[in-house]
């Protein structure tokens, strides 16, 4: 199954668009936990196994996990995720982007070591830097278009001939670069008005947005700006809001309580 097959079955199985970013921080992590040598991989199992059919999908980001030197626990949580909660594609976000030799160790690195269903992805390179990832047909490659951070404006929105930059990298990995369907782009939910106008641009493909949560974007802007024909092809990622809900005993329960609570209200307006 294809990642863009497989991110709709789960969102219709599961009734959501909500997708879980594991952004391990072990100085955030319960005390009771702290004892256990094992425990970024415990963590983020333990949130998974309490989320999994509140979402569409996982997104773990690889920062968080190689600056702990725990790049096994990340491949040995994505191999759980696959095991325990089939049919819930998971999202290496690793942001790659490089020179089409290097991309496609890039590529070996997110798709076979780690056995992601689906890699962010940085443009700017060009074609060439991300064909070995378009080229995995059955693989999602998900392209930053615009971001959430407030610095994204400084290239994002530069004047393109009478468009700003970010319209012109949708349209063009829209309509260029997406002869396998398998394709995404990210858009941040901090800038809702923008996110309609890549909606507009590009039709029906998929959008990953960050920034519901604790970088506050608005859940019933993102909706009504964001959705597809079909009333979804979002993919609205939380990670700190459910991940660190509580400090206690109780973090799982919180996390469980809080991916429901937003599935809901994604659902409340789609």
């Amino acid at each position: 199954m294809s990642f863009v097959a497989a991110i709709d079955t789960a969102a219709r199985k599961n009734a959501s668009l909500v997708c879980v970013g594991l952004d391990p921080e072990p100085l955030r992590f319960p005390a009771h936990l702290s004892a256990k040598p094992d425990v970024i991989f415990e963590f983020c199992r333990i949130i998974v196994d309490a989320t999994a059919d509140f979402v569409c999908a996982f997104k773990p980001q690889i920062a968080h996990f190689a600056a702990q030197r725990a790049e096994d626990a990340l491949a040995r949580l994505i191999a759980h995720i696959h095991a325990a909660h089939p049919g819930v594609p998971v999202i290496l976000d690793a942001k790659r982007g490089d020179i089409g030799s290097t991309a496609k160790h890039y590529a070996t690195e997110a798709f076979d070591r780690y056995g992601a269903d689906a890699v962010t992805l940085n443009p700017y390179l060009g074609r060439d830097s991300a064909q070995p990832f378009l080229d995995r047909a059955d693989k999602g490659a998900i392209m930053l278009c615009r971001t959430s951070n407030p610095g994204g404006a400084d290239f994002q929105a530069l004047d393109c001939g009478g468009e700003p930059l970010y319209l012109r990298v949708a349209r063009t990995i829209a309509h260029d670069w997406n002869a396998n369907g398998n394709c995404a782009l990210v858009v941040g939910a901090t800038w809702p008005e923008e996110l309609g106008r890549v909606r507009a641009a590009v039709g029906d493909m998929p959008l990953l947005v960050p920034g519901v949560g604790a970088q506050g974007g608005d859940v019933q802007a993102v909706v009504r700006q964001g959705r597809n024909s079909q009333g979804d092809g979002l993919i609205v990622s939380s990670s700190r809001a459910i991940l660190y809900a509580s400090n206690g005993e109780d973090f799982a329960q919180a996390a469980r309580r809080e991916a429901m609570k937003l599935r809901d209200e994604i659902n409340r307006w789609r």
